[in-house]
């Protein structure tokens, strides 16, 4: 039996042990590769030409968006790039703006609408606001009054557009999130949304709870639900089941449907001692409700914590590990990694 579930856990590749990229991370890296060859023969030129200042300001935008596509392409930490791209790149379009006058004003619209595929939607109108504000100041006294205000209202326009469009692409995507993440009978998290939220705690760029536990859970001798009462009942009983769990989580925590009739529970912010009497308590709690009418259900359980530098996929093992000896120790117990 062990070798079989350490074989399935094997199988079970969380994706923080590979190297996908995201889609935020496709997004920038494109943005920068484009971004490079779009400027770089204008500097060239102004190089040649002699106008040293835009010539500096071309060059630096290159050189900048050379260095943060190699870092992300390295490192694939895209939340903090992602601002400092949008940052930067607003920076050398004022500074454009502001040296060459409102000739090359058409800089504005690309750096404004590329705002909003590199950061939320009201990240992005925050900081083109700031960069509009800037615009009105630098070209007040370049531009007569209706044609500074047909590129204001254009430029408000262009935002008020592409805030809206981002918006509700983010949010058509979070509800596709949720149903492909959800398990359809239980409304737990599936395996997928377990492995998103494992990935979590081997991201660099989030900020981890100082401590941690992951709790397996088991029904015991389920197939003789299954077999004696018919599979109807036995999805009656893991709906009970996953009710019961969420009446003693937090709403920090997260369940997730992993196996048949196997669970997992992330216990975010808590320690050894409280998970294991969290776990203590579910077991009782399954053990004393009418999960199914005819026959007693029990549950197992394994519990660990998280350690220092630890991988998921290493966390996942302890506790699984655990979830194996309450097994081999008489079921309906639980078993925690000291």
């Amino acid at each position: 039996m062990q070798r079989t579930r350490a074989s399935d856990k094997d199988n079970f590749d969380f994706s923080v042990k590979k190297r996908n990229r995201s889609k935020e991370e496709i997004i920038l890296l494109m943005l920068c590769a484009l971004s490079i060859p779009s400027i770089l023969p204008f500097g060239l030129i102004r190089l040649f030409q002699a106008n040293w200042t835009l010539a500096i300001v071309d060059l630096t935008i290159v050189s900048g968006m050379i260095a943060i596509f190699l870092f992300v392409w390295r490192t694939g930490r895209v939340q903090r790039a992602s601002l400092i791209v949008t940052i930067f790149y607003s920076i050398g379009m004022l500074a454009a703006v502001f040296i060459k006058g409102a000739s090359i004003v058409y800089w504005v619209y690309p750096t404004m609408i590329a705002a909003y595929f590199m950061l939320k939607a009201s990240h992005a109108l925050l900081i083109n606001t700031f960069s509009l504000s800037a615009i009105v100041w630098i070209l007040n006294r370049q531009m007569n009054l209706l044609d500074l205000s047909s590129v204001v209202v254009t430029l408000v326009l262009i935002n008020l557009f592409s805030y809206i469009f981002s918006y509700r692409t983010n949010l058509q995507h979070h509800e596709l999130n949720l149903q492909a993440e959800h398990d359809f009978l239980t409304g737990a998290g599936n395996r997928r949304a377990l492995d998103r939220a494992l990935e979590a705690f081997s991201d660099d760029e989030m900020e981890k709870p100082l401590e941690s536990c992951l709790l397996l859970l088991d029904l015991d001798h389920f197939k003789k639900v299954n077999d004696q009462f018919g599979h109807a009942v036995g999805d009656q009983v893991l709906k009970k089941l996953c009710d019961l769990i969420r009446t003693r989580l937090r709403a920090t925590d997260g369940v997730f449907r992993y196996g048949g009739e196997e669970f997992v529970i992330i216990a975010v912010g808590t320690d050894i001692s409280t998970a294991s009497v969290l776990a203590e308590e579910l077991r009782a709690k399954v053990e004393s409700s009418p999960l199914c009418a005819d026959c007693p259900v029990t549950v197992s359980i394994g519990v660990a914590k998280i350690t220092p530098s630890e991988t998921a996929s290493s966390w996942f093992q302890r506790a699984d590990a655990m979830l194996y000896e309450a097994k081999q120790g008489g079921r309906n117990t639980v078993r925690v990694a000291t």
